[in-house]
């Protein structure tokens, strides 16, 4: 799994999941925010390509204490093989009854550089792991290991989660509102389009905080907004 590139991660870096959900509309995509995974911290964006892991609903005879020593576990492998810069992106169908991951996993993540972690389900120690450097998504809290509802069987193949399809190498960007995932071969064009359009509002926001009307402005119809607008990113080395 290939790092994104330098000037690439540092766009996504600078641009927020609502201004990549329109440039992503703009596409035709729609489907591309993740229902229910919340920030444990505020901090930084969260940008990486993503690394899966898939649960499917536990069964007894197998999810047993003693499956955590099997170094095969996909859980366990999937976690000392995440790519670093990779965000673990966790399908745990949307149920949080039972934990994804806890905060010795993530900080086993954290250590080997991986960028984020998310699931559609919840984290145990998640006080812990707020403490952590790197950001975290999960639905809610929950105390109970993951073996009481979720077996563990693929990492790094297509997954869903958030109602979100997620394939291998997508890239994941996350800020404070959610999370969101970009088709790796949209990235770029993506990142340029959320850049541009982030430019844009913040020339608007400036506008509508000295008292401007939307009209007009938002979205530019009024053929005199082109000019200012040139104007304003000239005189602030936009």
């Amino acid at each position: 799994m290939m790092k994104l590139d330098p000037i690439l991660h540092a766009k996504f870096m600078a641009v927020s999941t609502a201004t990549l959900t329109t440039a992503m509309f703009k596409k035709g995509l729609r489907n591309i925010f993740l229902q229910g995974p919340q920030r444990l911290r505020s901090g930084e964006n969260m940008v990486g390509t993503a690394y899966t892991l898939r649960y499917i609903p536990a069964r007894e005879d197998l999810d047993v204490l003693e499956s955590f020593a099997d170094r095969n576990n996909p859980q366990r492998k999937g976690v000392e093989e995440c790519p670093e810069g990779a965000v673990f992106v966790i399908d745990s169908r949307g149920d949080a009854s039972a934990a994804s991951a806890g905060c010795i996993l993530a900080a086993r993540l954290q250590s080997r550089g991986c960028a984020g972690l998310v699931t559609d389900g919840g984290f145990r120690d998640s006080p812990e792991i707020a403490e952590l450097e790197m950001p975290a998504y999960h639905v809610r809290p929950s105390a109970p290991t993951n073996l009481t509802k979720h077996h563990a069987v693929a990492i790094n193949d297509p997954i869903g989660c958030g109602g979100v399809a997620v394939f291998p190498g997508d890239v994941m960007v996350g800020d404070n509102e959610g999370v969101v995932c970009i088709p790796r071969h949209l990235a770029e064009e993506i990142a340029n389009e959320a850049t541009e359009m982030t430019i844009f509002e913040d020339f608007v926001m400036e506008k509508v905080k000295e008292g401007a009307s939307i009209f007009g402005l938002y979205p530019p119809t009024d053929p005199e907004i082109e000019g200012k607008y040139l104007e304003w990113r000239q005189i602030n080395g936009r």
